[in-house]
């Protein structure tokens, strides 16, 4: 496995979890919120002013919430650690990349996952092709991730996984 680490470093973010999605009155949210819209619990420095309280104040489902490190990301590497409240253009780009690189880093975990098994020779080499895909030898840039057939990569890690039903039998009988 490369260096990819799936850990969301908040303190690296521009609380792109806390802008980019809706949210609905519910057991997970107290508040609504349209998506694009920073939460009104957000402070000046992308932080979350109710952090400590959030589960007692309604919001179970920020606690529940990773970003696999997508969020640091998109705000470091992507966007330069440029604003989405300083330049309100951004905001609709920074979500798309977001929502691209979240699903990046959810397929690079579950490659990860199946690193773990006991896999054929050819298996391991199909795994890290696919991995090479999911992590770039550069940083990604917007371009890169609206380019990126999600479709095609979907299709092409869910099949390789959906492939090792034998392999997790197998191991699952010598375990």
């Amino acid at each position: 496995m490369s260096g990819l680490d799936l850990k969301a470093d908040c303190s690296r973010c521009a609380a792109l979890c806390c802008m980019a999605f809706e949210f609905e009155p519910s057991p997970d949210f107290a508040i609504s919120k349209p998506a694009g819209a920073g939460c009104t619990h957000l402070n000046a420095e992308f932080g979350c002013k109710i952090h400590a309280d959030r589960l007692a104040k309604g919001f179970a489902g920020c606690l529940k919430f990773d970003c696999l490190g997508a969020g640091q990301r998109v705000s470091q590497d992507v966007f330069k650690g440029a604003d989405w409240r300083v330049d309100p253009t951004l905001g609709p780009r920074m979500i798309e990349a977001f929502r691209i690189l979240r699903e990046v880093h959810r397929l690079y975990e579950l490659l990860d996952v199946a690193g773990r098994l006991p896999l054929a020779a050819d298996q391991e080499r199909q795994r890290q092709d696919l991995i090479a895909r999911l992590d770039p030898e550069t940083a990604w840039t917007e371009p890169d991730l609206l380019r990126l057939d999600e479709r095609a990569l979907h299709s092409a890690v869910t099949g390789f996984l959906s492939a090792l039903k034998d392999v997790v039998k197998t191991g699952a009988t010598q375990g």
